[in-house]
């Protein structure tokens, strides 16, 4: 998705930065109303490794590459709507509206900007563990759970974290070993259930995951010992992917999401936010229908400026 559509336009109703499943459905809500839109993307979706994309109907089992593909075809379609393969590196308020700047120089204005830009995980120092990361080493039981259904599984997670996971997790597997790497930090009633569920606790570092092109085999602890898992579950940190946002004054979430309103505003007037980004239910599901709402909500907020 780098390449380049796009005419010499420099001024649109709607510039998104973040060309993915979000992005592409809030253009798709605003083309189709006629509102003039450049997409800026990097073409590096937080889940370029994921071999297949569950859980949203009509697309369930589809690699998520292909599922974007088809999106921006349909998208670009659509007369009013352009793409620019490229990043978006700062951003600054006008008097009317906002410019986008691109890493290669160019600069675009529009009257909204929409954030379509999602996160980026951050990997933890673990040989291994970024190579599985979305193919073996998830984060969602919704999204890929069911394909591990039954299996030998580890959860890379402490306190209240691991519970949660833990307890949507045991509707698929019985075998569930909670890896703190580090003092568990469970209170008293937390590890009474996990003991009555069978879900034992290590709490020894992590030093690698064995694997082969992906597929977990052995978790390897500090030292000789080492484990047999088909599948690891990992609540990972993250940060913004798009730092334009904040630099325009958009407030954070306690969690780093971006805060957004009903209607997907930001604490910025003008500035919308949808996806990953503005948001902790990681589907590509939801992604879809926050776009469709944001580009939605732009176009409800231009028609009434302008009417």
């Amino acid at each position: 998705m780098a390449e380049t559509i796009i005419t010499n336009l420099k001024t649109y109703d709607v510039i998104i930065v973040g060309g993915s499943y979000a992005g592409l459905s809030a253009a798709m809500a605003l083309g189709r109303s006629l509102k003039s839109v450049l997409i800026i993307d990097s073409g590096l979706p937080c889940n370029r490794q994921t071999p297949h994309s569950h859980n949203f109907i009509t697309q369930d089992g589809v690699r998520p590459a292909a599922i974007s593909e088809k999106a921006k075809a349909q998208v670009l379609k659509y007369d009013t709507v352009k793409f620019l393969g490229g990043v978006a590196s700062n951003g600054m308020k006008t008097e009317n509206g906002f410019t986008v700047r691109t890493r290669e120089g160019e600069e675009f204005s529009a009257e909204k900007l929409i954030f379509a830009s999602g996160i980026k995980d951050i990997m933890p120092d673990i040989k291994g563990f970024s190579d599985c990361w979305g193919i073996s080493v998830i984060h969602c039981p919704y999204c890929h759970g069911y394909e591990y259904r039954g299996q030998r599984t580890a959860v890379i997670a402490n306190g209240e974290k691991a519970f949660h996971l833990a307890s949507l997790i045991s509707n698929l597997t019985s075998d569930i070993t909670i890896l703190t790497a580090g003092k568990a930090g469970f209170n008293d009633g937390q590890t009474s259930a996990l003991k009555r569920r069978g879900i034992s606790i290590i709490e020894n570092e992590i030093s690698e995951i064995e694997h082969e092109k992906g597929r977990v085999k052995n978790i390897v602890f500090r030292g000789i010992d080492k484990m047999k898992f088909d599948t690891v579950y990992a609540a990972v940190q993250f940060e913004q992917h798009s730092d334009i946002p904040v630099s325009l004054g958009c407030e954070l979430t306690e969690t780093g999401h971006l805060k957004i309103d009903s209607s997907q505003q930001t604490t910025v007037e003008g500035v919308y936010a949808c996806g990953d980004n503005s948001s902790a239910l990681r589907t590509v599901a939801n992604a879809v229908y926050s776009g469709n709402l944001a580009g939605s909500m732009v176009n409800r907020k231009l028609t009434e400026e302008r009417f």
